[in-house]
């Protein structure tokens, strides 16, 4: 199922190449999969150095919380176990939602698949 969402998602609603979209850090990934009403609806991976990446929402199911709930999830996972300090690199039209959810811009803008990213950090104390 993560397959076919991160198809749909990234190479068929974003254009990403196949090459660029699959890669080796799947081997070692943490992988995450959201349902909503018993249907897999979205996915996101954690990998080892902290870096949260492959958010996707399927777009029937969008702007339900799933993205926020995922999200949620993939933090508690890496608090739990220890992985961090946690980072994402964030199209520049998903920095709202990340900053919402406690993700900070660390950087320049660079582009990813023809796509503007920038790096995010988390700071889970951000008034701290």
């Amino acid at each position: 199922m993560l397959r076919l969402i991160r198809t749909q998602v990234f190479i068929e609603e974003q254009h990403v190449p196949v090459e660029l979209e699959w890669d080796d850090a799947d081997q070692d990934a943490f992988h995450f999969l959201g349902y909503f009403n018993q249907e897999p609806a979205a996915c996101a991976r954690l990998l080892p150095t902290g870096q949260i990446g492959r958010m996707a929402v399927l777009k029937p199911f969008r702007e339900k919380g799933l993205g926020k709930a995922l999200l949620i999830s993939v933090i508690n996972y890496a608090e739990e176990k220890n992985i961090g300090p946690l980072f994402l690199h964030a199209q520049n039209q998903a920095i709202p939602f990340y900053k919402k959810q406690g993700f900070q811009i660390h950087g320049e803008e660079f582009m990813d698949a023809g796509i503007a990213h920038h790096e995010m950090l988390y700071d889970p104390n951000p008034s701290a």
